[in-house]
């Protein structure tokens, strides 16, 4: 439409009857679209109620943006996690500021807006850690209600935390507007920074001092092993969803930075060329995130976050794929807490793009990415600059991969155990299980020297809807480490951070809230785990858990007025991702 033309219709659409604004303002909005590239807030612009229009443009000249750039050029909402209260997530403003540049730089209009970045560690062992994995919930749901009332044109996600990561590509998956994610990136820990010590997995060293400096964070950024921060941020580029290589990039260096600038640029062309999450996020997708998360030692956690990210494009991952998966992607990178070395480690051997190159033999080539490009492409052009690091198939770290979902009449929905960080010598386990309906109640007991070896201490009434919240037990596994506790492992309907080790097995499904078999055990009840067989069993007939069940009734447990009670009601199984999908809020 030539420019004289423009203005004659804008004249038009402010002079005319009603009838005629609505037939001239839908060409105006189409010419907004196709030439511009506003395929969303061409709507404030031109849509039937032309006067509103007017004012909405006049509301957002307030904020200093002249009328003509908010009229043609894209708007990009940088969604960001900042906040000064999480070192993972401190230096996201200044990110910020370089994808903004990008935006501006290509053609595009950023608007920065803002979610909670709440941190794990901060929560752990206390009740605080209840809150966390609820709040992945809400700021998917903040991100949708605030991108839908605001009509933007695309968006950039910087998160690097733990329920951040999902939260976003939730939302992104939902909305399904052209986004891109800038990952915050891993941190390095004190341990780096001290001469002698060369591995970062708190198992290699013996004294308090040394182990403390293994989660000392020096720098700002993500924990620097694999935990759940790390993984996800290595499973959003793995999918597609960052340009190559910019996960692993460390969150200090000025490398982020220009990723940051690249990936606002980047942005503005997604809109222009209406590249969605949809064409990325497909099943075979979610094959390669599993892969990726199987073959470096990824935490557990991605086993509830995969399914609830791929629940927003209406894919169905049933958690039994990383049993499959398992048989034909070992584990090939020795990263804490499943070895000695770090996510710096992993980005200096050439990071994802790296990893994807030796997952060759057995990856979906063929999806696309943010990039523009094949996985398959930018895996072969990668090259792996530490075969130590990044191991192939054919000589790996481990031989099968790093998560197992287990199951038997004591997880019928199954539970999971992250493998590679288990002992050789606690693959295959038979005990006793002590029963504890909760978390501080299993503390108290195992700091009263209750706890013989050979023993399976259960902790239930900690799943989503029994904790409130499907807490993450590190203060147990870390005292039961600290303690010295010998063939002792844990069982649990809660979650584990990425940090655990040992025979460790969360996600028990049903939970005992649910009156799933794991509430009906009783102190001296036989367990049994297979972890190479993915099974676990207690040692009970069918008849006798009838009986049991037919006389249980659920823990209730306290919960502040607030939005956890509204949780309980709505949030589902974590064999399906713990996602809110009850009808009944009542």
């Amino acid at each position: 439409m030539p420019e004289d033309r423009k203005q004659g219709l804008q004249t038009r659409v402010m002079s005319t009857g009603l009838d005629a604004v609505k037939k001239l303002s839908k060409a105006y909005h189409g010419y907004l679209q196709k030439k511009y590239s506003k395929w969303q807030s061409a709507s404030i612009h031109a849509g039937g109620d032309v006067s509103m229009g007017v004012v909405r443009l006049a509301i957002l000249e307030g904020l200093g943006i002249p009328q003509k750039e908010l009229r043609t050029k894209p708007l990009i909402g940088v969604v960001n996690s900042w906040c000064e209260l999480n070192p993972g997530h401190v230096h996201l403003g200044e990110l910020a500021k370089s994808v903004k540049n990008g935006i501006l730089s290509a053609g595009g209009v950023p608007f920065e807006l803002n979610v909670p970045g709440p941190c794990d560690g901060i929560g752990n062992g206390n009740e605080g850690m209840r809150f966390l994995l609820p709040q992945r919930d809400i700021i998917a749901d903040m991100i949708e209600m605030y991108v839908r009332s605001q009509w933007l044109d695309g968006l950039v996600f910087l998160s690097s935390c733990d329920k951040i990561n999902p939260a976003m590509m939730m939302a992104a998956a939902r909305l399904d507007l052209p986004s891109i994610f800038i990952p915050g990136g891993p941190n390095m820990m004190a341990v780096r920074f001290t001469p002698g010590m060369e591995s970062i997995e708190h198992h290699t060293y013996k004294s308090l001092k040394d182990k403390v400096k293994t989660t000392t964070c020096m720098t700002c950024g993500a924990c620097e092993l694999l935990t759940t921060a790390n993984t996800m941020q290595l499973l959003i580029e793995s999918m597609g969803m960052a340009l190559p290589g910019a996960a692993a990039t460390p969150a200090f260096t000025s490398k982020k930075r220009t990723i940051a600038w690249e990936t606002g640029a980047r942005a503005v062309e997604l809109v222009r060329e209406n590249l969605r999450p949809s064409c990325i996020l497909t099943e075979k997708a979610f094959e390669n995130a599993v892969m990726v998360a199987l073959a470096i030692g990824g935490s557990t956690n991605c086993v509830l976050h995969l399914p609830a990210i791929a629940r927003e494009r209406d894919i169905n991952l049933d958690i039994r794929l990383f049993n499959r998966f398992g048989k034909l992607v070992p584990t090939l990178c020795p990263i804490a807490p499943s070895g000695p070395r770090g996510v710096v480690d992993f980005y200096s051997a050439g990071g994802v793009p790296a990893l994807l190159k030796e997952l060759n033999p057995v990856l979906n080539k063929d999806c696309l990415t943010v990039s523009g490009e094949t996985i398959g492409r930018i895996a072969k052009r990668a090259k792996v600059f530490d075969s130590a690091v990044i191991r192939s198939m054919k000589r790996p770290y481990k031989k099968e991969g790093a998560i197992a979902i287990l199951s038997g009449n004591l997880a019928p929905e199954g539970c999971v155990v992250k493998s590679s960080a288990v002992p050789e010598d606690l693959l295959f386990f038979e005990g006793e299980v002590m029963v504890f309906d909760g978390e501080f109640e299993a503390l108290e007991g195992i700091a009263e020297g209750k706890i013989p070896p050979n023993t399976a201490i259960v902790v239930r009434y900690e799943g989503p809807r029994g904790g409130p919240g499907m807490p993450e037990l590190l203060s147990i596994t870390t005292t039961i480490e600290v303690l010295g506790l010998k063939r002792v492992v844990l069982i649990t309907d809660a979650r584990f951070s990425g940090a655990s080790s040992g025979l460790a097995i969360g996600h028990v499904s049903p939970e005992a809230y649910e009156g799933g078999p794991i509430a009906l055990l009783r102190d001296g009840d036989r367990v049994s785990i297979d972890v190479p067989g993915k099974s676990i069993k207690v040692k009970l007939s069918d008849e006798e858990l009838e009986k049991r069940k037919a006389q249980w009734a659920p823990r209730e447990r306290d919960i502040p007025k607030g939005y956890l009670r509204r949780y309980r009601e709505m949030v589902g199984s974590a064999s399906r991702g713990a996602v809110l999908e009850r009808l009944n809020t009542a």
